[in-house]
């Protein structure tokens, strides 16, 4: 196990080494660090000490040295401003809500809420519906982060592992809880053992190993995607003058492609995992869904809006 506290002081050492602070951050942690670091010595940092102590290394080798200036991480900070930021952004956007003359922005957000809904009724099914607030919560969150580089004074939070894993196992856990809760935890487990009973003793740890996997592949696609965007980017305007002045600009749009495919990416493949584990129990209500599909988009998009 000695190599995942190596690859995780490596990742936490070029994250740091590919960006600059920036000054929000260090406003945050120049009011709040203080505070946040007496709280990291006196609870945080013990369980880390003992923990990492079995892999050969310690906490300051792995997060970096204990001060009141990084108390509080720059991708934690970008992360909370990510949220707040996404829910100005709908706010914004749907601005007043009307049925007969629909806005831009409530235009925009009404395209979004029918593709996601409808890339989830062909995916996990029409009783997949009940999911789409938490899947379209991460398309939202994701997006915004993954755009947040773009823009002076921000800094992209899925550019930092720690993020990217945190919402690969939000995935895995959120899946996983649908299954057990629709299942029960002996149906759930099941499910893993494969149609063949007979081989059922080597396909079941192979599905299990694949699926404790899953978090650690959602969170490294997505973070090595923007990590790589932004290392480009900072090298280019390294350059010499007038190609560090021009060339950044010619590559955003690249930048804000691989924003949307990677969102598209992982919120794709979290509606995998869920119909791997969601199936619809009446069937009359499942056909029933069908019926009436334009007069239940409005039904749909009105409450997401409002």
């Amino acid at each position: 196990m000695f190599w995942l506290a190596e690859a995780a002081e490596s990742g936490e050492h070029a994250e740091e080494a590919a960006h600059h602070t920036p000054i929000i951050v260090e406003l945050v942690n120049h009011w709040f660090g203080e505070a946040a670091l007496k709280f990291e010595l006196a609870y945080t940092k013990p369980i880390w000490d003992k923990l990492l102590a079995k892999f050969d290394t310690t906490p300051e080798a792995v997060f970096g040295p204990y001060t009141a200036e990084t108390a509080i991480p720059w991708y934690t900070i970008m992360f909370i401003i990510a949220c707040i930021l996404s829910v100005a952004l709908i706010w914004i956007f749907k601005g007043k809500l009307s049925e007969s003359e629909p806005g831009g922005g409530q235009q925009t957000l009404e395209v979004s809420v029918l593709a996601v809904r409808n890339m989830i009724q062909d995916i996990i099914g029409p009783h997949g519906l009940k999911y789409f607030p938490v899947v379209m919560t991460f398309a939202v969150l994701i997006l915004v982060s993954n755009l947040m580089g773009l823009f002076p004074l921000f800094m992209s939070p899925t550019a930092a592992t720690s993020v990217t894993f945190a919402l690969g196992l939000s995935s895995f856990l959120y899946y996983n809880y649908i299954g057990i809760s629709e299942n029960g935890i002996i149906k759930h487990l099941a499910h893993l053992c494969g149609p063949v009973w007979w081989i059922a003793w080597l396909i079941f740890p192979i599905e299990l190993i694949s699926n404790f996997i899953r978090p650690f592949s959602l969170g490294i696609r997505l973070f090595g995607n923007l990590f790589a965007d932004e290392q480009v980017i900072a090298t280019v305007q390294n350059l010499a003058p007038p190609i560090s002045y021009f060339f950044p600009v010619i590559l955003m749009p690249l930048s804000v492609f691989v924003a949307l495919i990677q969102t598209f990416v992982f919120i794709l493949l979290s509606q995998l995992y869920i119909s791997e584990v969601s199936h619809p129990h009446d069937e009359h209500a499942a056909h029933g869904a069908h019926a009436d599909e334009h007069g239940e988009d409005d039904e749909l998009i009105a409450p997401v809006l409002t």
